[in-house]
């Protein structure tokens, strides 16, 4: 254990966990018996595990925006994976890191801002809560988004092939899928959710992340026919990215608050879909809940 990472805990046989402060990252979540549920970002696969995407989510068309007259650059999901985050407060079972703008955020990313991400664990329940201010003068355009993996299959016993995500009202809107720039493709397809199932298959993948920009609910519970699942709530997210790699071992469920570029967007960013415009002295929060439920009867 290092400075950096700071562990929480809900005390026995509660949830405990690992953040980071650079990122704000969710780097380890444990059962009661100390079984992770959380992907451990082995390189081979991929390296993240739970980042944060601030200010954008997805990529940029040329990785640029314009605001204001102006072009600047930013990388896919934004800049807040790679800063490092100060903590405000930490507790045996909380803790609260921030994020404010600064001269080098100023460089890309015109505006001021101050995020903060607090972590809380009541039990066998993970809280998390991403609140957003605007510190300046004019308007903020933002997204924000989550990017939890979670371990595929989960450690109790069943098949990959037995895991699904059943969600809480019937996803049947049609779906988008990123492109080769990781652009959304503008060819909406159908939803692979039979219904409020999407069983998960090694082949949903092959075409990039599943994005849902019409969700009818906000949560979903993931895991097999047997054994405990996760319950996952994202209250304040009115999209969603599912996203793997063909075999790895871990799904993203990703509440989200806007996406990609659509292919051939040539806005500004205050026309980008999924951008909230904050005023002056605004806040505006986005809540993620991770919850181990026992297995159904």
């Amino acid at each position: 254990m290092t400075d950096d990472i700071i562990r929480i805990s809900g005390g026995v046989g509660g949830l405990s966990a690992e953040v980071n402060t650079l990122g704000a990252e969710l780097w380890a979540l444990r059962d009661g018996e100390g079984c992770d549920l959380l992907w451990n970002g082995d390189a081979a696969f991929w390296t993240g595990r739970a980042p944060i995407l601030f200010p954008i989510v997805g990529a940029l068309a040329g990785d640029r925006f314009r605001a204001g007259g102006k072009s600047f650059t930013l990388p896919r999901h934004g800049f807040a994976r790679r800063r490092r985050f100060s903590v405000l407060e930490t507790h045996d079972s909380r803790v609260t890191l921030r994020l404010a703008s600064d001269d080098a955020t100023r460089a890309v990313y015109p505006f001021e801002f101050m995020l903060d991400l607090t972590f809380a664990i009541t039990g066998a329940r993970l809280d998390v809560t991403a609140d957003l201010a605007n510190a300046g003068d004019g308007p903020l355009p933002a997204s924000f988004g989550y990017h939890p993996a979670f371990l595929w299959p989960l450690p109790y016993g069943s098949a990959r092939g037995d895991h699904a995500i059943h969600f809480d009202a019937a996803e049947t809107a049609r779906i988008f899928r990123p492109d080769a720039h990781g652009l959304l493709d503008p060819a909406a397809q159908p939803s692979p959710v039979d219904g409020r199932t999407l069983r998960l298959d090694d082949r949903l993948f092959t075409g990039g992340a599943l994005v849902f920009t019409a969700l009818a609910g906000r949560g979903a519970t993931y895991g097999a026919s047997t054994g405990p699942r996760l319950r996952i709530d994202y209250p304040d997210s009115p999209h969603l990215g599912i996203w793997s790699l063909p075999s790895a071992p871990f799904v993203c469920i990703e509440p989200w608050q806007g996406y990609a570029d659509p292919a051939g967007f040539d806005g500004e960013i205050w026309d980008k879909p999924g951008i909230v415009r904050l005023d002056p002295g605004a806040r505006r929060s986005w809540r993620m809940g991770i919850e181990l439920r026992p297995a159904e009867v």
